[in-house]
């Protein structure tokens, strides 16, 4: 038997306060409108179809073809669906972010992570007579293709990177490697912080493999493919949806990202 962290069934469990999810559904109106009066467009178009990108994979794959769902005390339609808007939009915005270098990004970034630790703290204080929900997750059946897709993303960025002469041009893999980590390490932790991922689950041992696993591959995954995304949206259009002037290439937006530093007017 392999001792290999990603060859161990990793059993993605959360149990949580129904109050939860009604608070953390005013918390993305408000994040939503936020991004929308400060004219963050292309970032709220990105992290609403991060939302249905994350549904298309929790209920299509994860539930409907692999049958690795399963749910106690709810209904595994409606639960998926708000989880998915959740963590889709919370995620995708705070990349989409990350990779723009936004000037405030240090403001978005404490909004996120302090919700994440404050929700459940909130729902279990103010739901405390609320029967919990349990979601629970097996990984073994897909994980290799997880990682695959890891693997085909950042072997293609580093190729790029080895045949591309520019310096300037080339990909900011450890920009990129840190924040597909840090968002997803910071959203479990945050959850085993409030006592809702693995909840039911005694061995510290397996907690910290569920934390580490996810933290290295769940997000991490779609790193390269969210920052090729990125510099083609951006290379054509701004965050008010009006056309960027001049138009960009491909090379040219990267190296225009990897001069620009956070906090710039």
């Amino acid at each position: 038997m392999s001792n290999s962290l990603l060859a161990t069934e990793i059993i993605a469990q959360r149990v949580f306060n129904p109050l939860y999810i009604y608070l953390d559904i005013v918390f993305l109106a408000g994040l939503c409108l936020l991004l929308f009066f400060k004219k963050k467009y292309l970032t709220l178009l990105f992290g609403l179809a991060g939302g249905v990108l994350y549904m298309i994979v929790d209920y299509g794959i994860f539930h409907l073809l692999t049958h690795s769902r399963s749910i106690e005390g709810g209904n595994l339609f409606w639960v998926l669906l708000w989880m998915s808007m959740s963590y889709g939009i919370t995620n995708f915005v705070w990349i989409w972010l990350w990779y723009a270098k936004d000037k405030h990004l240090f403001e978005w970034s404490m909004l996120i992570v302090v919700w994440w630790v404050s929700a459940p703290m909130l729902a279990n204080t103010f739901g405390q007579n609320l029967a919990p929900i349990k979601v629970s997750r097996t990984t073994g059946s897909y994980h290799g293709y997880m990682a695959l897709i890891l693997f085909v993303g950042y072997a293609a960025a580093i190729g790029y990177n080895l045949f591309q002469k520019d310096r300037e041009k080339r990909f900011p893999l450890l920009w990129m490697l840190a924040i597909g980590v840090l968002v997803q390490f910071a959203w479990e932790f945050s959850l085993l912080l409030g006592g809702i991922r693995s909840a039911e689950i005694t061995s510290w041992g397996q907690k910290l493999t569920t934390l580490v696993v996810n933290s290295l591959l769940e997000t991490n995954l779609g790193a390269v493919p969210i920052y090729c995304i990125y510099v083609l949206v951006s290379a054509r259009w701004r965050e008010d949806l009006k056309r960027q002037e001049p138009r960009l290439r491909f090379t040219e937006r990267i190296a225009q990202l990897n001069t620009a530093r956070v906090r710039e007017k």
